[in-house]
This record gives C-alpha cells, structure tokens and sequence, in this order.
C-alpha cells in the first residue's frame, strides 16, 4: 500500500527538480505547487508577545531553562520491531539545498566528528511547565529557520494547536544561550501530522526572529548569520548513511541512565525502511541503529556531513525511538522519510521573513 493513501485528504507535494543553488531552490513556483498548503500556525504573533518570550526564559539568569526537562511526550515504540515492509519511498526526483556558506562549495570527508554548531535545544512550555526537545538551524532565505520533530512544536496532547513560549536555543548548555534565544514565529508542517498526528509527517519548519543578546538584551542578529544553517535534503535512496545529533536525557527501559541531555550525542548508520508503530501512524519512516534516549526528538538527521565545515544536509529529525530486540535497552530511531510534500512545506517556510523584535 501506497503510504499516501491512507490519507483523507490530496496529496500535499509535487515531485520537484534538484537544484545547487539556494536562490533558484526556495524561489521556483513550479517546484512544489501543490494544494493543499502547508499547515501553518502562528507561535508569537507580535513583538510584544516575542519580546514577553524571551524575557521569560532569560530572566534569573536562565532559571527557567535550566529548570526545564526532556518533553515526556518524546514517544518510544512498545515491544519488538522488525524492520522493513515500510511505505517509505522516494516520490520524484531527489533534490537538495546546500548549507548556508557552502552554496558553492562540496564538503570535504574526515575522520573525526566535530558537533555542529547549529544544534540546540527548542524549549517551550506545556501547562504551565518548561520542556525542551532537540533541533537545529536550517537553510533559508532569511537565514531565520529552524528544523525539529512536529511533535516539538505541536500539540497533539490537548485541543491548543502549538506548544507555549516557543524558542530556540543554539550551542545550549547549563541555563546559557551563547549565540542568544531566538523566538519563533511561525510553525509549518504536513497537514496529516496537524491534524491526524500521523507520524510519518512527524516534522517541523519553524521561522524565527532575530536573537536576542540575553546579557545586553540587544538584537543579535539572524540566526544563520551567527550559527550558520544545515542544507536540505529529499527523497534519498534509503541506505544512505546519516548522522543523527541530539540531547538525549531520558533513561532506558531497564532504568539505566547514561545520558543528562547536558551535551550534545550523536549515531551513525545507515537508514533502513521503517514502519514501525500503527499506535503513529507510523508506516512510511526510516530507522537507524542507534542508542539515544528521550530528549534526543526533533535533533537533525545530516547526510554527508563534514565534519571539518560542521554542515551537511538535514535528511530527517528523529521522531520515535525504541527496543528492537526487547533487551530493555533503546537500539534504534526514527524519523520521517523526506519526499517532495516534506520539501514542500520546507519551501514554504524558508521564504518568510521575521525580523528583530528590539
């Protein structure tokens, strides 16, 4: 079965062209016309709602993030998996974007792997509590977009559609934002993940404003100015390798605990077919081997990945995690598979501007 046709609604994606060239990729109208658009919500809708955010999760030196936990609606697959029989396909033609300074440039290979700089911690709170999941900066033509699982933005828990004060945080660590917070603006994902919480669109583009300096309370700029942005990726042949980054923090089912969500972790595979969850709707993702816990969701799937430029193309964000083999220790992630509709609302999104909020 086709995984799109258990959907109630048409197609949202086109198949669209690769292109090497960011202006050409987030500009072409033919690319990726499909109906219906994107689903998109606003986060912070002014700057006196954006400015109230930021001062939230800076004032006390950081009280609230380091108050902040993983978000325990970071979801883990019950029981054993086997892999494979997944919906997961490419749709068109493969396409990419390439990172933010490397439009030009093909990455070079190493050995070592160096932890990207455009990784951190989206943060948020949900009744009242501060949580955060994993993301990173993006590509766009404003240089303001971050990626992460839709399920670290929307709330598919209650009848609210996106989770409160909503920001991201670059190069976290220890209640500091060093290159500042960066308040989001407004939230595009697949309209089967808003609306049927379908996990095989278990995604999210988020356009931010400018950072704000949390010592000077001043503007600190565009996002992928100061950190620089992953490229995108799409409808990649399945077995490719991919580095999955993250913050992993929650224990494993047998309770052992090997990760704080402190510092960034990262897993290294190859990506298999994946349909792993009916309770998610989940028949058309991709797995990596991989031990990360909660805490890990929303982090950057990155696909020839250089460790000496730090970039690569986001392939996927992990979405699920589970026990393959029912030893109580996690083995495995998941993530979405990127086809054209996933391009789509990356589109759509990597062309707004936001702005400064000072």
């Amino acid at each position: 079965m086709n995984s799109r046709a258990k959907r109630l609604i048409l197609p949202l994606g086109v198949a669209v062209s690769a292109t090497g060239m960011i202006g050409a990729s987030l500009t072409s109208s033919a690319a990726a016309s499909a109906k219906p658009q994107p689903t998109n919500v606003t986060l912070a809708s002014s700057k006196a709602k954006a400015n109230d955010t930021a001062k939230f999760w800076s004032a006390n030196g950081g009280k609230q993030l380091k108050a902040a936990t993983r978000y325990h609606n970071d979801d883990s697959v019950k029981g054993k998996v086997k892999f494979g029989g997944s919906d997961a396909a490419p749709d068109g033609k493969t396409g990419t974007v390439p990172p933010i300074g490397q439009e030009k440039v093909t990455p070079t290979k190493v050995k070592n792997v160096n932890l990207p700089r455009t990784i951190g911690k989206v943060f948020f709170r949900v009744d009242g509590k501060p949580y955060w999941c994993s993301a990173s900066s993006i590509q766009a033509k404003y240089r303001n977009l971050v990626a992460t699982a839709g399920h670290c933005v929307y709330d598919t828990d209650s009848n609210r559609e996106t989770l409160d004060h909503w920001v991201f945080v670059p190069g976290y660590y220890q209640g500091k934002a060093p290159w500042g917070i960066y308040v989001g603006k407004s939230a595009y994902t697949h309209y089967d993940f808003a609306v049927y919480e379908d996990y095989d669109s278990d995604y999210a583009f988020v356009t931010v404003y400018n950072g704000i300096d949390v010592r000077t309370w001043k503007d600190a700029g565009r996002l992928g100015d100061n950190v620089g942005g992953q490229g995108f990726a799409w409808n990649q042949k399945i077995g490719q390798p991919v580095y999955a980054f993250g913050y992993p923090a929650g224990p494993h089912p047998d309770g052992d605990k090997p990760y704080t969500g402190v510092t960034p972790k990262w897993c290294y595979g190859k990506t298999k077919p994946a349909a792993v969850s009916a309770a998610y709707k989940a028949e058309a993702q991709i797995a990596i081997k991989c031990s990360m816990t909660a805490g890990a969701a929303g982090g950057p799937w990155i696909s020839k990945y250089s460790s000496t430029k730090r970039l690569g193309y986001v392939n996927g964000v992990t979405s699920l995690i589970g026990d393959a083999d029912g030893n109580g220790r996690y083995d495995f992630s998941t993530s979405p598979y990127f086809d054209s509709e996933t391009y789509a609302v990356y589109k759509k999104a990597a062309n707004l501007w936001s702005g400064s909020i000072r």
